[in-house]
């Protein structure tokens, strides 16, 4: 590792320790030649996920617009973000494990409407009101009717 300050290839790891959940470790280093210390991080590659959207186009998964779209959702609700992000983690590791890279935009939606169905039921429907682009009010209560079963 490079040391930040002067440059140096030659830095020992005084401290190592696993975070977010064993899936980064946070090293505490100290560079051989200026003796200055920093810190790294190592964390797994993984491989990128594509949202393939309706219009055939394609765009990394962003999990920050995927989590504020379930804010919005979920104004004036009491979700935790927390929840929201535990939902969005789940949703990316189970992107991560499948052998495929790239997913529909109605498969993120799916699965988002899946996992949110159960932690408020508001929130499910808004999401969905957007997701589903409801072109009238029989639709939105056929959703609602869907909810209720």
């Amino acid at each position: 590792m490079r040391c930040p300050f002067c440059e140096s290839m030659r830095t020992r790891v005084l401290d190592s320790r696993p975070i977010n959940d064993g899936r980064q470790i946070r090293r505490r280093r100290e560079c051989e030649q200026c003796t200055k210390r920093f810190t790294s991080f190592e964390i797994i590659e993984q491989k990128p996920i594509i949202v393939v959207k309706k219009d055939g186009s394609r765009e990394e998964f962003n999990r920050q617009k995927l989590i504020r779209g379930l804010m919005r959702a979920g104004v004036k609700r009491n979700v935790p973000i927390e929840t929201w992000e535990e939902v969005v983690d789940t949703i990316e590791r189970e992107f991560q494990n499948d052998v495929r890279s790239e997913f529909p935009s109605a498969e993120v939606g799916d699965r988002v409407l899946e996992k949110i169905k159960h932690i408020d039921e508001v929130a499910y429907i808004r999401f969905a009101s957007v997701y589903k682009e409801f072109e009238n009010t029989s639709a939105f209560l056929d959703e609602l009717k869907q909810l209720l079963k």
